[in-house]
């Protein structure tokens, strides 16, 4: 018993003490309070708070505009109490000084904002701040005096970054539980106009404009409260379930996966035939625009994804299914007009996309990386210019473009952009082709020398890849898909201009495809779904309209943070990730040899101590 309380008094002894409530990183708390400071400042500046204030999230208590800056103490607070644990260092134990290092953080945060308030009551800042108005200056002191504001901001700061530091203490269950509530409520918000559009076609019309949203568009207290209470429990009961079901499928044998992935496609193709017909023409045409972008991105992501190739000027291929398809088939064509059908044009359509395909891949067989992005950024920049020119003017009508281009005949009916559910189920057919051809030509033998070339060229040429061979077929893969797109687009607008195919499309078609997931097919349907269907594309508006003005700086932080984050994509590809973290699994590789290693060589000491103990 003596020997008991002697082994309890010395495990008391070694147990550390208790840090006291103040030992906290400070220079961390600075670091962060300061940066989010100045990020609340610049979504102030930029009239982001002014402009996406009128969308309430939830009625008559949180707007948009708001949340935009009421999330930076959160964040800046949990990252600030949040404490890197070292291998072989017991992890610190949570407690007051994390809420107490969050709370001063985000009171540094709200300082940013105090500051911002002041300067703007003393001094005209319309010079320096173009979204500066009388507006702005309400919002920022929550409609009362300046000093009322201050006072506001400066709780709001304290209590928000206090929230922040505070989630390190919820036990894992409880925080999964709140971030699932959190993360639909705000979906299930921003959804307004799709929620009830749906209800509407079940005559539960009154029900979603009355009831569950308010006039604002934000879900009314009540639904809110039961929307976040159904997504936590949801949450917390099924707990480890994506993992094991992601597990799973990674494990599959080869013709199990094929199974799957047929099967899912299958049931997505189903969901997006039938969904159209409980949608309006706003959200059709949305559809259709994610369409035309998802047959861009399947082509550059055969250029990109497959073959490792960067290409800037992907939508000068565009440009060519689009020009083409005019002139073959506008009744005023500025040169010659023969009028053929769209199906017949079609044809012609690929020859020439082919003919650009092997145009802009014969000069670049030998280049790579950068040179290789500013090469085809040129090309781009060329057939644009070109489109624009008074030389070809006549041939393709200069600035004043091709007018009057006829749709579509399908089936004795034509289809025309004053259409949208008619012309999304034409693009969703090109969409499955482009997404067939694709997903053949990746397991091929074409397509596994463009990974191979994509990891390593000078390796897969001594293996024996012609990649002359290799680097055209993808160009000229890539151009096709993209002159379907091009083709279709002058089909539904009825007339085209040299100003739709500026770089940026490029730019944004080149987004989508790395936020969705390089390599892989869902990635790049996930990219356009959440990117174009979402914020919307260069010239046409998204589900939110609010992020109209913004989002060209929306596209560029996203693209940072994945850049950092998560390089391979919200939905990436097996082969993908591996290289991208080749480092890491080799790693893993290593210690998993050496701990099973271990394990055998004491597995061995343990038979020759059993074996020495049976001999005597």
């Amino acid at each position: 018993m003596s020997e008991r309380r002697a082994e309890i008094a010395e495990a008391v002894e070694e147990r550390p003490a208790a840090r006291p409530a103040t030992d906290f990183d400070r220079r961390r708390v600075v670091r962060y309070g300061l940066i989010g400071g100045l990020a609340m400042v610049f979504v102030a500046a930029i009239g982001m708070l002014e402009v996406f204030d009128s969308r309430h999230l939830i009625e008559g208590l949180l707007s948009l505009g708001y949340l935009a800056m009421a999330w930076l103490p959160v964040a800046f607070g949990y990252l600030a109490a949040k404490e890197p644990v070292l291998e072989g260092v017991t992890a610190p134990v949570k407690g007051a000084r994390d809420v107490i290092a969050g709370a001063l953080t985000g009171l540094l945060n709200a300082g940013g904002v105090i500051l911002f308030v002041l300067w703007l009551d003393n001094f005209d800042g319309r010079d320096i701040i173009p979204n500066f108005s009388p507006r702005l200056e309400e919002l920022l002191s929550f409609g009362e005096s300046l000093g009322t504001g201050i006072l506001y901001w400066a709780a709001l700061g304290t209590v928000l970054g206090a929230i922040g530091g505070a989630i390190h203490l919820l036990p894992p269950a409880l925080r999964r539980g709140l971030s699932a509530a959190v993360q639909w409520v705000f979906l299930v918000s921003l959804m307004q106009i799709v929620v009830v559009q749906i209800l509407s076609e079940f005559g539960q019309e009154d029900f979603a404009e009355d009831t569950l949203y308010g006039s604002n568009g934000g879900l009314e207290v009540v639904p809110a409260l039961v929307v976040g209470l159904v997504a936590g429990v949801l949450a917390v009961r099924l707990k480890g379930q994506g993992t094991v079901l992601r597990a799973r499928l990674a494990t599959a044998d080869q013709r199990t996966r094929i199974r799957n992935s047929i099967i899912a496609a299958v049931v997505v193709l189903v969901v997006f035939i039938i969904l159209p017909n409980f949608l309006g023409s706003l959200l059709n045409e949305l559809l259709a625009n994610v369409g035309l972008f998802l047959l861009m991105g399947l082509g550059l992501n055969i250029v990109i994804g497959f073959a490792g190739l960067l290409d800037l000027g992907y939508v000068a291929f565009f440009a060519v299914g689009a020009y083409t398809t005019a002139v073959l088939t506008s009744p005023i064509s500025p040169k010659w007009s023969p009028e053929l059908s769209f199906w017949v044009a079609m044809p012609v359509v690929i020859v020439m996309a082919i003919i650009a395909g092997i145009l802009v891949g014969t000069p670049v067989i030998r280049m790579r990386g950068d040179y290789l992005a500013i090469v085809t950024l040129g090309f781009g920049e060329i057939v644009r210019i070109l489109f624009l020119s008074d030389w070809l003017a006549p041939t393709f009508g200069g600035a004043q473009g091709i007018r009057q281009i006829p749709g579509v005949e399908v089936l004795g009916t034509e289809v025309q952009g004053t259409d949208p559910k008619a012309i999304f189920y034409l693009v969703l057919v090109f969409v499955v082709l482009a997404a067939f051809v694709s997903w053949r030509l990746q397991d091929s033998r074409v397509g596994r020398a463009w990974m191979a070339m994509r990891e390593d060229e000078q390796v897969a040429e001594v293996m024996g890849i012609n990649t002359v061979t290799a680097k055209l077929l993808a160009f000229v893969t890539g151009a096709v898909l993209a002159s379907f797109g091009g083709a279709l687009f002058a089909a539904k607008v009825g007339s085209v201009f040299p100003n739709s195919f500026e770089l940026l499309v490029s730019i944004i078609v080149l987004v989508v495809v790395i936020v969705g997931g390089m390599g892989n097919i869902p990635g790049v349907a996930i990219g356009a779904l959440v990117l174009i269907g979402v914020l919307g594309g260069p010239t046409t508006p998204g589900l939110l309209r609010e992020f109209q003005e913004f989002k060209l700086l929306i596209y560029g932080a996203l693209l940072i943070y994945m850049m950092l984050q998560r390089p391979e994509g919200l939905l990436p590809s097996v082969r993908r990730s591996r290289e991208l973290h080749q480092e890491e699994f080799l790693q893993d590789a290593w210690f998993d040899k050496a701990a099973r290693e271990e394990a055998e060589r004491e597995a061995a000491r343990q038979d020759a101590v059993d074996a020495a103990e049976a001999g005597i």
